[in-house]
């Protein structure tokens, strides 16, 4: 696998060499801090600073040539804005189409400026990047935090591409009046959803997608969903992804997300009478519930594994298993058994298709409209969470059908093997399988093309980041090091993505464990402890998990839109650490009587905080894990899946065992561990942030 100082020799265009940032210099000085700092030659200020100065002095060359370059366009446009000018007065047809190629030359030479941006704003992460692993800082948050809205910072410029963006605009309003609108005196900004079909056009802005950097909430949700993007991808992977989308399969996709949530948590108001109804405790819920969670730690690798060849048979496969394992948790009740109640809910954890969802987002979803698709993956999650004990509140019945009895406790399971009947039914008409991508699919095209001369077709036909049969000799020192950071091959076992787990990436996935532990004791326990102290009914249980459930898209609205925006990520992960600590603590027994105020106030507290730091924690994980992790079975979505499914597992299996010490105690049992998890958490947090700066 090429290093990227290879990579980037490679991939310049001749005539621009000494604009490019230098990759080679810096990477040597790197190591020279590292041996300087061994000997105590130096001190960690002075490097600081003088790195500090040397990546500021790289950006000002990359802005200022970008600045210079833009010009250039701008000054080309200018002169065929007053060549159009005449043709208004006297329409040519010859001319009209010269001056149409004229502009499409400027879109040419505006993708090799792009380009140029592209590869500039991956080496400045990268050698940022290294800094940070060689000596242990976080002075990459430290460079951007400083640099990002100083009125004298160059580095806007580079990610944020402005300016860019009018030149753009007026290479494309000026295709469109050069169309032949059969007579139409109606301009671009009179019909802005009318889409100019050229190609160079659609070349940019898909370059300009890859350069799109936001904060935003629809950003923010979807690294919510930890769908990893690689960092740049071919043209050729591109347009594949255009063509294997279909509106209609994702919509199918994300449903299965939205009926699975249902399915997850329709029961959770009715486990405990339903266990006693079969002669087991109360507490026999947590089980009960955690049997889909454990059935879902397997169900997870197999799907993703599946998802390599299919996505259609696995969608299929995993509404079988759940029609037949929710006939099986209604019939239950008829069989008078426990074990079929227990079999029902681990059929349907294997039916679990989460890999399978993210999975087809990530590979079949084009770039443009990932982000979206991933902000519906997990909208449908959060809706499916709020609908599932909505569901089992309006489900107050009772009768028999021949002899079958259908009461609170059976129903949500007819319900739902009823609507996975219906699903399969509508999958099997609707579903389009996407064309599975070959090797030959995936190397771009090498021969010449007529683009703008030979320096585009090197940069804009070939895949920054392809694969090379050698190294330069610049980086043979440190090969291994390259290899790991800069090949986007997927990981083959567990092992081996656990391998590339930074320290940072396991307290966060150690964060994600303690949330979704905290949380699944909250809501798994909730009709145990309510009936025990409150004697809430079924339906009030319902009206409290509902409301849980419905905090979550407003809260990831918030934070993503203004939280998100005010604060590091780093200080509001800490933060809503500390919230649900607070919250947990709340929680505890210890004065009497013990209210359903106090119950509710503090659940509220530690839900929304856990929300918040799940959102930020997954919106870290996205950005930090490893480019080897974006795409394979062992992918980055199923190492979180993992951490959080054992985490509700061990989370369940704590109430069940918590049950052997009464009701009473229940509580306080449960949440012991929930507390001391969330303080080990907050340590290991302020320990890795403390070590780092």
């Amino acid at each position: 696998m090429v290093a990227f100082g290879k990579k980037l020799k490679d991939r310049q265009i001749e005539e621009w060499q000494g604009y490019y940032i230098n990759y080679k210099l810096m990477k040597k000085k790197v190591k020279q801090y590292a041996r300087q700092i061994e000997t105590g030659g130096t001190e960690h200020r002075h490097v600081l600073k003088d790195f500090s100065r040397m990546l500021d002095t790289q950006i000002e060359k990359i802005v200022l040539f970008l600045l210079e370059q833009q010009g250039i366009l701008s000054s080309r446009i200018a002169k065929l804005a007053e060549q159009q000018e005449t043709l208004q007065m006297e329409f040519d047809l010859v001319k009209t189409a010269d001056l149409r190629e004229a502009y499409r030359d400027i879109g040419r030479d505006l993708l090799k400026l792009l380009f140029f941006v592209e590869i500039n704003a991956i080496g400045l992460r990268k050698i940022l990047k290294k800094f940070d692993k060689r000596f242990g800082y976080r002075f990459t948050d430290y460079y951007v935090k400083t640099r990002a809205n100083h009125p004298y910072s160059q580095l806007q410029q580079v990610f944020k591409h402005v300016g860019l963006g009018a030149v753009v605009g007026a290479i494309s309003r000026n295709l469109v009046e050069l169309e032949d609108r059969q007579g139409s005196y109606q301009s671009i900004y009179d019909q802005p959803t009318r889409p100019l079909q050229d190609p160079v056009i659609d070349t940019i802005r898909a370059a300009v997608d890859r350069l799109s950097y936001s904060t935003n909430f629809l950003t923010f949700l979807g690294q919510h969903a930890l769908i990893m993007h690689e960092e740049l991808s071919m043209p050729t992977e591109e347009t594949s992804d255009d063509q294997r989308y279909n509106f209609t399969s994702l919509f199918l996709n994300l449903m299965n997300t939205f009926l699975y949530m249902v399915n997850t948590y329709i029961i959770v108001p009715t486990a405990d009478d339903y266990s006693m109804s079969l002669g087991a405790a109360p507490t026999v819920c947590g089980i009960v519930i955690g049997s889909m969670a454990v059935a879902q730690i397997f169900s997870s690798i197999y799907f993703s594994a599946w998802s390599n060849k299919s996505y259609f048979k696995p969608l299929v496969f995993s509404s079988v298993l759940l029609f037949i394992g929710n006939v099986m948790y209604a019939l239950a009740y008829d069989f008078d058994s426990i074990t079929v109640l227990l079999l029902g809910r681990l059929f349907c954890g294997l039916g679990s298709a989460r890999a399978v969802n993210r999975r087809y987002i990530s590979d079949c979803v084009p770039l443009k409209i990932r982000m979206q698709a991933s902000a519906g993956f997990v909208s449908a999650s959060a809706l499916g969470m709020a609908c599932g004990p909505a569901l089992a509140g309006l489900l107050q019945v009772n009768f028999k059908v021949y002899m079958i009895h259908v009461d609170q406790n059976t129903l949500p399971g007819w319900v739902m093997a009823v609507a996975w009947l219906f699903y399969l039914i509508w999958l099997s008409i609707c579903f389009r399988e996407p064309a599975r991508l070959s090797h030959i699919d995936l190397v771009p095209d090498y021969a010449p093309r007529q683009v703008g001369g030979g320096c585009l077709e090197k940069g804009a036909t070939q895949p920054l980041l392809s694969s090379e049969a050698h190294l330069d000799g610049e980086d043979d020192d440190n090969m291994s090091e390259e290899r790991s950071e800069d090949s986007h091959a997927p990981v083959s076992s567990l092992k081996a993505a656990y391998k590339l787990l930074t320290p940072s990436v396991k307290v966060q996935l150690l964060i994600y464990f303690m949330l979704k532990y905290a949380m699944e004791i909250l809501l798994a326990e909730s009709s145990v402890i309510t009936s025990y102290y409150f004697h809430w009914t079924t339906g009030k249980v319902s009206v409290f998990l509902v409301c849980l459930g419905l905090t979550v898209l407003p809260v990831n609205i918030i934070v993503g839109s203004n939280i998100s925006n005010m604060f590091e990520d780093r200080q509001i992960l800490l933060a809503s650490e500390v919230m649900v600590f607070f919250g947990i603590l709340a929680s505890f027994h210890v004065i009497n009587p013990y209210t359903a105020t106090q119950y509710v106030l503090s659940g509220l507290v530690m839900f929304v905080s856990a929300e918040v730091l799940e959102g930020v924690n997954l919106s870290l994980l996205s950005r930090v894990m490893s480019s080897r992790l974006s795409r394979g079975t062992y992918n980055g979505g199923l190492l979180s899946t993992e951490a959080g499914t054992i985490a509700r597992v061990i989370a369940d299996a704590t109430i069940t065992l918590g049950g052997y010490a009464g009701e009473s105690r229940l509580l306080n049992v449960t949440l012991l561990p929930s507390l001391a998890i969330c303080i080990l958490t907050i340590i290991c947090t302020c320990l890795t942030y403390n070590s780092q700066y």
